[in-house]
């Protein structure tokens, strides 16, 4: 049975593609999605993916990974900035944490440049565009493939 990684997307990512495509591209959060279904399979990895623009559904998927996942992607959008009970939900879970920012957050308005979800995250990408997703994919698969073989 193949282990589950949690992919949270906060708000208006369900915007992607249609939203400042010159900040976040073009790419859909479909796209995103079939990315990752197909990325996570070359390490034996199932995903649920998720995008909500509420923070309490976001807390809540987090403590349902807690008891379901083996790692959580997160790109808690303008929540990173602002979200101290999204840290703290990331905090109540055990498995690894890497957080994905499309753009490059530093470059931007320096309100930015502040994540309380670094606090926790084991990896933070920003400004590979959506890759930044398979990217964190594959540092959790190569995690999760080494605990396998210890």
């Amino acid at each position: 049975m193949p282990e589950l990684v949690y992919i949270l997307n906060g708000p208006n990512l369900n915007l992607l593609g249609k939203r400042q495509p010159e900040i976040y591209g073009r790419e859909t959060l479909s796209d995103v999605e079939a990315a990752c279904r197909e990325t996570a399979a070359t390490f034996g990895l199932d995903i649920r993916f998720h995008q909500s623009n509420a923070e309490h559904q976001i807390i809540d998927w987090i403590h349902e990974a807690r008891e379901a996942a083996c790692g959580v992607v997160i790109n808690p959008a303008a929540f990173t900035h602002t979200s101290v009970a999204i840290l703290d939900a990331l905090n109540a879970f055990e498995g690894p944490v890497f957080e994905v920012h499309i753009s490059n957050v530093h470059k931007r308005e320096s309100f930015r440049h502040h994540s309380y979800v670094s606090h926790r995250a084991d990896g933070v990408i920003a400004g590979f565009g959506v890759d930044g997703y398979t990217l964190a994919l594959r540092r959790l698969g190569a995690l999760i493939a080494s605990r396998r073989d210890a």
